[in-house]
């Protein structure tokens, strides 16, 4: 299977499906993802953490990886997520990027960026507009 094959495999079956499972399937034991959360590194056992947090938030998730460009071990991809609200059933729609690099057919180091601030701005946990509002100066402050 091609390298942009098992990444989209591993979004369908991972995170559209929610099957934890199968996460076992497409990173080893020694698996390292950084990016996803600043100064935290993510194994396996964090992945099943993570998915299952997201997907009590989101649901009908669907990944798409509309470019990509590879280069020996490596993968590079761009990511487009589209997902409902769970308590609204509003539209979500972000992106992000991913840099892959494989050994036999597996994921064994990753690097992510996720534009989590748009995510949670439309999940109504920031307010809209949130990075105009910090570009100001303004601080956001909760009660």
């Amino acid at each position: 299977m091609s390298k942009i094959a098992l990444l989209q495999a591993w979004y369908d079956d991972v995170w559209c499906a929610g099957n934890i499972d199968a996460i076992d399937r497409y990173m080893n034991a020694e698996t390292v993802a950084t990016g996803i959360m600043s100064e935290m590194q993510m194994g396996r056992d964090e992945f099943r953490d993570l998915v299952s947090a997201m997907r009590t938030l989101v649901e009908e998730v669907n990944v798409s990886l509309p470019q990509w460009i590879e280069s020996g071990d490596w993968l590079a991809a761009i990511i487009s997520v589209t997902a409902v609200r769970v308590d609204t059933q509003a539209p979500i729609v972000c992106t992000g990027q991913v840099m892959v690099r494989f050994e036999d057919d597996k994921m064994v180091e990753t690097y992510n960026q996720f534009d989590y601030l748009s995510l949670f701005e439309q999940l109504g946990q920031f307010p809209p507009e949130t990075l105009a509002i910090c570009m100001t100066g303004q601080r956001l402050s909760w009660t």
